[in-house]
């Protein structure tokens, strides 16, 4: 039995759970939806609106048609009352005698009731105020507490004549229930004569008004939201299209056009898209053929090149080889300089090659799992002896366990090596730690050094081709200046990414993040970009993440 009690509240527990996500989902919905739409905000306005109207104005005729209903009332129950007192003063006098004889008031009481006719308008209590111990007669079994003791006190001090009425609760003697109605009286000589009129009929009618008022008042509301989503349907409709074919226009579709109808506003709305779309795409499509005439210039150059250049650089070879045999040290000197000039020649154009394929979308990806801290020990070995004669020595922090990922190796190395080279150049003689760091998705690389930073502005220019920080600095390891472009390209080919920070007189960072799984998408990364211990430094280089 225990047990089963347990199970029951458990259900109803979880029934209740689910409920309150259920409600909690549709109204996220709801409210989504309402934000994202002009069409339904303008309804939603329009039904608050109007049903705020509504309620106003209902208030206000209820408030007329009942003050004008009892108005009626009070006047028709004075005209009664009038024939009443006059019927009292013909029947009874003004003698003391009348008050003796009961039976007389009792017969003039019968004779007002009967007036009401059978359906009961009214009910009649008549009282003299001469007698002590007689409290008047009533008709129906009404109470005599039925006419409020402040409508007694006020024709009690009031001259003969006059007139006052009250609403109040008419109850009765015997079963049955009390009901709110209208009572009159006046005073005739000695005798104080009262009319009850129950106004269940007048508060029958009224609720049926009222009734009717509210159905009339929802299906005005709801004709108006009708009318108001008609309405802005015919100008959300057009606006909605121009969305669309804008984002159409931002994927790529340059022919998409909107329909152009009539000569409103809208209409011109549609034919300036159009004209917009038009030039766009005329525009668009020059700077492509310019581009693909860049393009196909630098890599034709490129190739061209590559044919004198491998015969310049036999001779070069050459008189490198025998510079010791001139006798003019200066020959010599010039056989050096040509030879690493060579060098940063031919260096220059495999960049150019490499940047004519991403340009052209030719660039591919030759993915392989790898240890990126394999990578990191190979990097390191190799640029180990420029480090030393910059005066910098590289610090490795590398976890204990393999960081894997698949990786284009010639491609990440290339990073790598780029962003080393870039450190220890700019690294003035201080330490470089090069940090590895791996979680369930991503793997990263970041590289800091402690020189000279970047000034303000310049992390968004840190990746542009040919950009230097100090054009004045000389390069000392002989780059070519498209190191970053082209290590920032590779990146995003892995659906990674490549980022900056730099403070002057602090020095910079830079962040390779890399997803795991070639071709999932990079959430985050296992690294900080700035640095531990670099204080409330903010970033100079916002993240640049593949398709930026």
């Amino acid at each position: 039995m225990k047990a089963g009690t347990t199970r029951a509240r458990r259900l109803a527990r979880y029934g209740l759970v689910t409920l309150r996500r259920v409600l909690r989902g549709t109204a996220r919905r709801g409210y989504m939806r309402w934000r994202r739409s002009i069409q339904v905000r303008v309804v939603t306005s329009t039904l608050f609106i109007s049903a705020i109207v509504v309620a106003i104005l209902g208030a206000f005729l209820m408030q007329q048609v009942s003050s004008a209903l009892m108005d009626g009332k009070v006047k028709a129950a004075r005209l009664q009352l009038d024939e009443g007192l006059a019927q009292v003063q013909r029947d009874l006098g003004n003698t003391s005698a009348a008050s003796e004889d009961g039976t007389r008031l009792n017969a003039v009481v019968n004779r007002l009731k009967a007036r009401s006719g059978p359906s009961g308008l009214y009910e009649v209590y008549i009282r003299d105020t001469t007698a002590e111990y007689f409290d008047g007669y009533a008709t129906n079994e009404l109470r005599k507490e039925s006419v409020p003791k402040r409508l007694r006190e006020e024709l009690k001090h009031a001259p003969a004549g006059a007139r006052a009425y009250t609403y109040g609760k008419l109850t009765y003697v015997g079963g049955h229930p009390s009901e709110r109605g209208l009572i009159v009286g006046g005073k005739a000589g000695q005798f104080e004569l009262y009319y009850l009129f129950p106004l269940e009929q007048e508060q029958r009618t009224l609720t049926n008004v009222s009734r009717s008022m509210v159905g009339v008042g929802v299906v005005l509301v709801l004709l108006l939201a009708a009318i108001a989503s008609l309405v802005t349907r015919q100008v959300v409709i057009p606006v909605r299209l121009a969305a669309q074919g804008a984002q159409r226009l931002a994927a790529g579709r340059l022919e998409e056009r909107m329909r152009v109808r009539g000569e409103d506003d809208l209409a011109r709305l549609a034919r300036s898209f159009n004209d917009m779309a038009a030039n766009l795409q005329e525009k668009i499509g020059e700077l492509e053929d310019l581009s693909q005439l860049q393009r196909q210039f630098v890599s034709d150059v490129s190739h061209e090149l590559r044919t004198p250049l491998t015969t310049i650089r036999i001779a070069a070879d050459m008189l490198y080889e025998n510079r010791d045999t001139f006798d003019d040290p200066a020959v010599g000197r010039s056989a050096e300089l040509l030879q690493s000039q060579l060098e940063r020649f031919e260096s220059l154009l495999a960049d150019l090659l490499e940047i004519s394929r991403h340009d052209a979308g030719a660039a591919t990806l030759d993915a392989e799992s790898l240890d990126m801290r394999d990578l990191v020990l190979r990097v390191v070995g190799d640029i180990q002896g420029l480090a030393e004669r910059k005066g910098s020595k590289v610090v490795l922090q590398l976890p204990g366990e393999p960081c894997m990922a698949e990786v284009d190796r010639r491609r990440v190395e290339r990073i790598l090596r780029n962003l080393v080279v870039n450190a220890v150049e700019h690294g003035e003689g201080e330490d470089i730690v090069v940090s590895v760091a791996a979680d369930r998705d991503a793997v990263a690389v970041a590289v800091r050094d402690h020189g000279v930073g970047l000034k303000p502005g310049e992390g968004q220019m840190v990746f542009d081709r040919f950009w230097r920080a100090d054009p004045a600095r000389a390069r000392t390891t002989g780059g070519t200046g498209l190191g970053l472009s082209i290590s920032r390209e590779d990146a995003q080919l892995h659906g990674g990414w490549l980022q900056a920070w730099g403070e002057p007189g602090v020095g910079s960072q830079f962040r390779l993040s890399l997803p795991r799984v070639a071709g999932t998408e990079l959430r985050g990364s296992p690294l900080p970009l700035v640095p531990p211990g670099a204080g409330d430094a903010r970033p100079l280089f916002a993240e640049l993440e593949a398709g930026d």
